[in-house]
C-alpha cells in the first residue's frame, strides 16, 4: 500500500532534486501495472478491508462513547484513540487510489496533508496509548490519590497535549513532501535535498519518539501492576488488563515493521531495491490495519464471546467498554475504603 512512506519506489534516487523533471511534458503515459501483479492486488483489498472495517468500527465506537454512555475517564481515552484512527481510514482511498492508479492525482497539497495525517495518527495513538498505561498504573500505585484526582476535566486536557505534541511531530511531512512528474507520472514524496541530515532526523525522531520511548514506559508501568497483582488476591476479573495488553501489543506489532524498514532506507545502498519497496510496502498496510484492530479488540475481549455474539453490535461494543469502566470505578472505591490498599484491577 503506498501510503505517504519515505521511499520512492520508482528508483534508486532517494534524495531527488526536483529541478528538471518536476512539471516536465511527458513524452508518454506508463500504464499501471499494479492490477496485473498477485502482490499489489493483494495489498489493494487488504488496503479496501481495512478502511471499511476501520471506518465503521471507529465510527460506531465515536458514537457509542461520545453519544450513548456516560462521560468518564475512560471513555475519553477510547474516544480520542478512535477518532485518531478515524481520521485516518478517511484519508486511505486518497493512498488505494495512487495504488492502484500507480499515479498521484490529488495535487501537491493534499501529497503534504496526507502524510501528515498518517503520522499524526500514528503519534496521537501512540501517545494515548501511554497515558492510558500510566494512568492505569498510578491508579494501581496510588488508589486513593486517584480516587479523588481522576477527572474527565483532566483527562481531556491530557488528551488535548497528547494531540498538539503530535501535531507538532508531523510537521516535517508538510514541509518535505513533495510531487514531482516523470515520464507521465506524478509521485508524492519526500524530497530531503536540500537539507543534508534531514532524512536521518526525521527518520530517527520518529523511531525514537513514536516507538522505543513509549514502549519503554509502557513496559515500565505493566511491570510494576504485574507486580501489584501478584502481590495482591483482590483480583476478580483480567478483562480490563487483557484489553489494554492486546491494544498495546497490536500497536508495537502493526508499526515495528514500518519503523524497521524506514531506518533500513536510511542506508538503502546496502540492501536489495525490492527488498526495501516490497517491505514499506507491507509496513505500510500493517501500520494501517492497527486503525481497525482497536475497536475490534473493545469487543471481542470481553467475557463470554458466544453470548455477546447473539447480541447487537452496538450492545456488545456499549457492554465491553462500561465494562471496563465500571471495573476501574470499583477497585478504586474498593481501595479507597480500605485505607489505601493496593487494587489489582486496570
Amino acid at each position: 500500500m503506498e501510503l505517504p512512506e519515505d521511499f520512492d519506489y520508482s528508483e534508486y534516487n532517494y534524495s531527488y532534486d526536483g529541478n528538471d523533471t518536476t512539471h516536465e511534458t511527458p513524452v508518454f503515459h506508463q500504464k499501471p501495472q499494479c492490477l496485473k501483479e498477485a502482490f499489489c492486488v493483494i495489498l489493494l483489498v487488504l488496503s479496501a478491508v481495512i478502511f471499511l472495517l476501520g471506518f465503521c468500527g471507529n465510527a460506531l465506537v465515536i458514537w457509542i462513547s461520545g453519544f450513548k454512555m456516560k462521560k468518564t475517564v475512560n471513555t475519553t481515552w477510547y474516544l480520542s484513540l478512535a477518532i485518531s484512527d478515524f481520521v485516518f481510514c478517511v484519508f486511505l482511498p486518497f493512498s488505494i487510489a495512487n495504488m492502484a492508479m500507480e499515479d498521484w492525482v490529488f495535487g501537491y497539497y493534499m501529497c503534504k496533508f496526507a502524510s501528515a495525517v498518517m503520522f499524526l495518527n500514528m503519534f496521537s495513538s501512540i501517545f494515548l496509548l501511554v497515558v492510558i498505561s500510566v494512568d492505569r498504573c498510578v491508579s494501581v500505585v496510588f488508589p486513593v490519590w486517584a480516587q479523588n484526582q481522576r477527572t474527565v476535566r483532566k483527562a481531556s486536557v491530557v488528551v488535548v497535549l497528547a494531540w498538539l505534541f503530535a501535531m507538532g511531530l508531523s510537521i516535517p511531512s508538510l514541509i518535505f513532501r513533495d510531487v514531482r512528474t516523470h515520464m507521465g507520472k506524478t509521485t508524492c514524496y519526500n524530497n530531503y535535498s536540500l537539507h543534508q541530515h534531514s532524512h536521518a532526523a526525521v527518520a530517527v525522531t520518529r523511531f525514537l519518539a513514536g516507538f522505543t520511548v513509549p514502549f519503554v514506559i509502557i513496559i515500565v508501568c505493566y511491570s510494576i501492576i504485574i507486580l501489584k497483582l501478584r502481590n495482591n488476591r483482590m483480583t476478580k476479573s483480567s478483562k480490563p488488563f487483557k484489553v489494554m495488553t492486546a491494544l498495546i501489543a497490536t500497536f508495537f506489532v502493526c508499526w515495528l515493521p514500518y519503523h524497521v524498514f524506514v531506518l533500513l532506507e536510511l542506508h538503502h545502498h546496502k540492501y536489495d531495491h525490492a527488498l526495501l519497496a516490497g517491505g514499506l510496502k507491507v509496513g505500510t498496510s500493517m501500520a494501517a490495519a492497527n486503525s481497525f484492530l482497536n475497536p475490534v479488540l473493545y469487543v471481542f475481549m470481553g467475557k463470554d464471546f458466544k453470548q455477546k455474539f447473539k447480541s447487537s453490535v452496538l450492545s456488545k461494543m456499549e457492554n465491553a467498554m462500561a465494562e471496563d469502566g465500571r471495573t476501574t470505578s470499583r477497585y478504586l472505591s474498593r481501595s479507597s475504603s480500605m485505607d489505601g490498599r493496593a487494587s489489582t484491577h486496570i
